[in-house]
């Protein structure tokens, strides 16, 4: 089948708009029409190489927060079903080692990669992923929307629940709470039960991160960043970092009082932060890394989602014509939550 979509042919390179072959699905795979895909950081991340920049991995269509149906299977595959609606799981697992079959796959011994960067992602009508990567999606959700849920959505979730096991009482600070998985970390933080101080280099994002329940606070310069509106002057007993700099770690682990807990989630290359051992021990400050989501996690955020207690933030919906420019939104940090490219517009 030949399809019409967008591909890269080296690593930090442009989109090209082309027509290309997609086989039909084989042992294990299926065939996805897509209906929307995200439009976030993390594609651009992926695109750069950040991930994986291997070229043997080119051409590649990029993006991985997919949601479509299944147009097709091939043998071996027990689910999903033709006409089930789907959306895609980020690591390419294998479903079988000791942390798979615990239901950890994001720990997956024997990961492949990633889609959008190992496979063809959503930045085209179609794409074949292993059947494993297709996760149920309920109907009621509208495409542009549910295309939050498997990374922007599921990720805060794994980082709520499981990482940072925030719960009522919590103070949590988010770096960088305008973004993707920010506008989403703030409003699933409050979820949990904390009172949420949103950090933001942008004003123009503020309405936002109230309007997911944080307490906006302006981040241009850690040197001076006030949280006394936030919390009376008492410290985060968490912070999360999606901004990933020097300056955004230094500061977190400075801040952070007795029994802190610091969860970083960004994997820019060359990035480093200098800590104490000793004061780490002093204030028992928990440093935590925490890697995407788990399969049942995806199908939570889905369920959080369907419910209205969770409530996707996409900002910018275009066609396959647009995508680019909500690529400079992104860059330019104006973005407020994530986009999506629908593919029936």
């Amino acid at each position: 089948m030949k399809v019409t979509g967008y591909r890269i042919h080296e690593w930090g390179g442009p989109l090209r708009w082309e027509s290309f072959d997609i086989p039909a699905p084989t042992a294990g795979e299926v065939l996805i029409r897509v209906e929307a895909c995200g439009i976030g950081l993390t594609v651009l991340n992926c695109i750069r190489g950040d991930l994986a920049n291997d070229t043997a991995s080119l051409p590649r269509v990029p993006g991985h927060e997919i949601v479509g149906r299944i147009e097709a299977i091939g043998d071996d595959v027990a689910g999903p079903t033709i006409g089930q609606r789907v959306m895609a799981y980020f690591y390419l697992v294998c479903g079988r080692c000791p942390a798979c079959t615990a239901g950890q796959d994001s720990l997956c011994a024997n990961l492949a990669g990633w889609v959008g960067v190992h496979r063809d992602g959503g930045y085209a009508p179609f794409t074949i992923l292993p059947a494993g990567n297709a996760i149920p999606l309920p109907d009621s959700i509208p495409a542009a929307q549910a295309t939050a849920i498997p990374d922007a959505i599921a990720t805060p979730l794994h980082v709520c629940k499981t990482r940072a096991r925030i719960q009522q009482g919590d103070r949590v600070a988010v770096i960088a709470a305008g973004g993707g998985v920010g506008i989403h970390m703030v409003e699933m933080a409050a979820h949990f039960g904390a009172r949420v101080a949103g950090l933001e280099a942008s004003e123009a994002k503020f309405d936002a991160i109230r309007t997911a329940g944080g307490t906006a606070v302006l981040s241009r310069s850690f040197d001076a960043v006030d949280l006394r509106p936030a919390w009376d002057g008492e410290p985060p007993t968490v912070v999360i970092d999606l901004l990933g700099s020097r300056d955004s770690v230094t500061w977190a682990l400075q801040v952070l009082p007795l029994g802190g807990r610091l969860v970083l989630l960004t994997t820019f290359r060359d990035v480093e932060a200098i800590l104490s051992p000793r004061d780490m021990v002093l204030r028992e400050v928990t440093i935590l890394g925490s890697r995407y989501a788990t399969k049942a996690e995806l199908r939570e955020s889905a369920a959080l989602v369907a419910s209205g207690k969770i409530h996707p933030v996409v900002s910018a919906v275009v066609g396959p014509e647009g995508i680019e420019e909500v690529h400079g939104a992104l860059r330019n940090g104006t973005l407020v939550g994530r986009g999506a490219v629908d593919w029936n517009v």
